[in-house]
């Protein structure tokens, strides 16, 4: 997959003078909303996440790719990254992109909500691991900074891709017994020990790692 467009857009929206102060005062606004009173260092934090989590997007995406080329799976790779590409290419947006870095907020979120999704389905059909990262708790954490409405807008939009994509059934394809037998011999697909976890717990402050009102989840 070719990542460029989306580094490309990236950097024009995260590298222009004002893009933290941006942030700032939005993480500011959610903290204050979840009755927090955060200090400079506990914006700081805040920033450096939704910065590194919307950098990240390009990163995983290569990684999944990497993964699925080299046990012969790129027919079905090349599917999910379709639609995590669309949500970066096409017009259409929850948040519009003309707000700078927070306009990329719901694309970095679609994108790493869906390819995780992907890792959660192909690790209960083969218990491996697909990604070396588990982005579980970075998601939940961002979806709360996007907040209602827009949030479950986003979770929509995700489903709907999974199921217009027939993704599902291409994890299922991905994790099939011919396909484990190669997984054995092939490293860049993560199958040994736990995955990592993004470290979130400085978020705390900003009120981000509370109860999670759609999932009933901490």
């Amino acid at each position: 997959m070719d990542t460029r467009p989306i580094e490309r857009l990236i950097a024009e929206h995260c590298e222009v003078a004002g893009a933290h102060d941006d942030l700032r005062e939005l993480l500011a606004a959610v903290a204050e909303a979840s009755g927090r009173v955060p200090d400079e260092t506990d914006l700081d934090n805040g920033v450096r996440f939704v910065d590194g989590y919307v950098r990240q997007v390009p990163y995983i995406c290569k990684v999944a790719w990497t993964a699925a080329g080299n046990v012969g799976l790129e027919r079905e790779m090349r599917r999910i990254l379709e639609a995590v590409e669309s949500y970066w290419i096409e017009d259409v947006d929850v948040i519009p992109d003309h707000l700078g870095i927070i306009g990329l907020l719901d694309d970095a979120y679609c994108s790493l909500a869906l390819l995780q999704a992907v890792s959660d389905h192909f690790q209960l059909q083969s218990g491996k691991f697909l990604f070396p990262d588990d982005l579980t708790e970075a998601n939940r954490a961002m979806r709360r900074v996007i907040g209602e409405p827009y949030a479950t807008e986003l979770d929509r939009l995700v489903a709907g891709s999974l199921g217009e994509a027939d993704i599902l059934s291409a994890v299922k394809t991905l994790a099939s017994p011919e396909k484990r037998a190669a997984f054995e011999f092939e490293a860049t697909i993560w199958s040994h020990g736990p995955v990592s976890r993004q470290q979130v717990e400085e978020l705390a402050a900003l009120g981000l790692l509370g109860r999670d009102l759609k999932n009933g989840s901490g």
